[in-house]
């Protein structure tokens, strides 16, 4: 799973949710370019106090998950910045179950979580080196084999209602590459649902 945008890691608290000052990575390390992650942490706070100008300008905890900066030398430690990122996505990912609860009752929340574990239960059942679409002939994906073992373990979990995994562990996997390996979007999403599956049971 891609940490940012050009291939190399990806992923913030001021109130509990956002922090705008982290350490430099050093020497040959690349880091997060600084203005991106301080403009989209500005983006952040301006949501979290309740400030965006409209509904659909408001960032959610799916923005925050899928999040990709840019690097370069010099740039935010990408460590600091990813476990802050990921503290965010929960923070935003809490107020916004208790303002779904809040206008449609804990009951249709539930239901809208059975009905994602449903989903995510049937693709992770599908006959291994099948779960996903491949890439074309000439084009690389994910390796099967390593996205097919991480889905069984994830899978033994749900099976056994003992969720042994936290969210930073998901989002941070790394699957090397091969030739016609698994459409990355396919199991981006796949690893998105499941980090809310975890969020939602917690």
């Amino acid at each position: 799973m891609s940490r940012s945008s050009q291939q190399g890691p990806k992923r913030t608290g001021q109130n509990g949710a956002v922090q705008t000052s982290f350490p430099l990575a050093t020497g040959s390390q690349l880091g997060y370019d600084q203005e991106q992650v301080d403009q989209f942490l500005e983006a952040a706070r301006t949501t979290y106090d309740g400030a965006a100008p409209e509904a659909g300008d408001r960032m959610t905890s799916e923005d925050v998950r899928r999040m990709a900066f840019p690097v370069k030398r010099g740039g935010y430690s990408a460590r600091y910045v990813d476990a802050a990122m990921d503290r965010l996505e929960e923070v935003f990912f809490e107020r916004e179950r208790r303002e779904r609860v809040r206008s449609d009752g804990e009951d249709a929340w539930w239901e809208e979580t059975r009905q994602l574990l449903s989903e995510v239960r049937g693709r992770m059942r599908r006959p291994r080196g099948q779960r996903f679409r491949k890439r074309g002939l000439f084009a690389t994906g994910y390796r099967r084999s390593q996205v097919d073992a991480f889905l069984d373990r994830i899978s033994g979990m749900f099976e056994r209602r003992e969720i042994e995994i936290q969210p930073s562990e998901v989002r941070d996997v790394v699957f090397h590459s091969q030739w016609r390996g698994y459409d990355e979007d396919q199991v981006d999403a796949l690893l998105d649902a499941v980090v809310e599956m975890i969020l939602a049971t917690r």
